[in-house]
């Protein structure tokens, strides 16, 4: 690998995701005491950037529901289930971007777009940071990204729950998406 490229401005061009070395991650709050991790493993996408202009960037991405993995097969199951993501009725996650813009410091970005999770679709800021870039011992250009936002999963018409005996709910509302993106220069 040769060294970090100094700036996304040096990346202009398409890439596409490399699923094998990306990760989308959530989280979510479980029994009101601990939080439950997990990823979906099936993502495909696309990252057009634009090194003279960086928030002219955008990006477009697919997760196949039925990827979601916590790593519990039975807790897997009831997630895909009609009860939470219906991965029967809903095979797909998407994201479309519609606009970006700087972030708080170098290298950091807020990508808008619209998320459709059960078929749902509103509008969500990611925090993006550039991460740098390099030349793998294949000859390809990869860059890194990270990125987080939060979203409430009754906002996208997943509400299924239960009543704790001590009170409370078993599950939070607010799921927290982390993303490690490691993605190949196409063109």
């Amino acid at each position: 690998m040769t060294a970090p490229a100094p700036a996304l401005t040096d990346l202009t061009g398409t890439w596409t995701i490399d699923p094998v070395h990306s990760r989308i991650g959530f989280s979510a709050r479980h029994a009101m005491v601990t939080t439950v991790r997990g990823q979906f493993k099936d993502v495909e996408g696309t990252l057009q950037l634009d090194g003279a202009d960086p928030v002219a960037s955008s990006a477009s991405v697919t997760i196949q529901t039925d990827s979601f993995d916590t790593g519990v097969a039975d807790r897997d199951g009831h997630v895909k289930s009609a009860d939470f993501l219906d991965v029967a009725t809903y095979p797909t996650i998407t994201f479309l971007s519609t606009g970006a813009a700087a972030g708080k410091g170098e290298d950091e970005y807020v990508l808008t777009g619209e998320l459709t999770v059960h078929g749902v679709s509103k509008t969500v800021d990611l925090e993006v940071t550039f991460e740098g870039s390099s030349k793998d011992p294949y000859g390809n250009t990869r860059a890194g990204f990270t990125a987080t936002t939060a979203i409430s999963r009754k906002e996208f018409g997943i509400s299924f729950n239960a009543a704790l005996e001590t009170g409370g709910v078993l599950l939070g509302d607010k799921i927290k998406i982390e993303l490690d993106i490691s993605a190949i220069k196409t063109s």
